[in-house]
């Protein structure tokens, strides 16, 4: 049994790997354990490139809030937001504006945890512990009722979320009640694994993450473009992370299907 960390509440299971902790172990971070790291090795082998893929996608999560700061939004909430690293979302919003307000939102023990030792001392940004699919937790959880106000537009980040969602749980009337929510003007990030291209090696990865907390759902362009239909999306649609707003044409590359994800950013008319 690995040691546990002293900042860890008591009851995480260690010894079953999680997505955020795995995620935390493409990035480079430290706040992962043995069966994480054991778990993420074995994604490497099928899907080598996979710590590209997790800095591609962080990537698509920068553009994504600073095309929304430009937009003039000034509140972010970020659902599924992980262990904290370097670039998260409230540093980007609070280099532009200080003012900004930022909710992050996991499920995850050691993320919230961590985020909350992160956050300590910022009157303007916080961590909920809740689950997507528990909306009314989400919306109404205090420190989401004392930063956001839902009368004005907002920023709802889902970035490498919903593909963690089976179709069991009705991804679609989800995303739909957190659209019911918001004022026009709001804007939607959005990205989600995807085999269309890749599909032996992806479903390699799906295959071992049967046994993590996490269990992942690829989905077609098609099937992503429905699952956010009721957002305009803003151009140029439904595509692979590194062709949504590249910062220079290199930042593409040749091929940008081997980011195995698909990006988008909605806006609610």
């Amino acid at each position: 049994m690995e040691q546990r960390a002293d900042w860890l509440a008591e009851g995480v299971d260690l010894d079953k790997p999680s997505a955020a902790r795995c995620y935390d172990f493409y990035l480079g971070g430290a706040h992962n354990f043995a069966a994480d790291r054991e778990l993420g090795k074995k994604v490497l082998e099928v899907v080598p490139n996979v710590k590209e893929v997790a800095l591609n996608n962080r990537a698509f999560l920068r553009r994504a809030v600073r095309y929304c700061l430009d937009q003039g939004i000034r509140q972010f909430l970020d659902i599924g937001s992980g262990i904290p690293t370097a670039g998260n979302v409230h540093e980007i919003v609070h280099a532009v504006d200080p003012q900004a307000r930022v909710v992050y939102v996991d499920n995850e023990p050691v993320a919230v945890a961590h985020s909350r030792s992160i956050l300590e001392g910022n009157d303007n940004a916080t961590i909920v512990q809740a689950d997507l699919l528990d909306v009314a937790d989400v919306l109404e959880a205090a420190e989401t009722r004392r930063m956001l106000d839902f009368s004005q537009p907002v920023a709802v980040m889902m970035v490498a979320l919903l593909h963690f969602v089976p179709d069991s749980a009705n991804p679609r009337e989800v995303i739909l009640q957190y659209y019911d929510k918001l004022a026009p003007g709001s804007y939607l990030g959005f990205s989600h694994v995807t085999g269309e291209e890749f599909p032996e090696g992806v479903q390699g990865l799906v295959k071992l993450y049967e046994n993590s907390t996490n269990p992942v759902t690829l989905r077609t362009r098609a099937e992503v473009a429905e699952l956010v239909s009721d957002f305009e999306l803003v151009e140029p649609g439904v595509v692979y992370v590194p062709e949504w707003h590249p910062d220079s044409p290199e930042d593409v590359g040749e091929r940008p299907e081997e980011s195995i994800v698909y990006g988008l950013v909605g806006r609610k008319a």
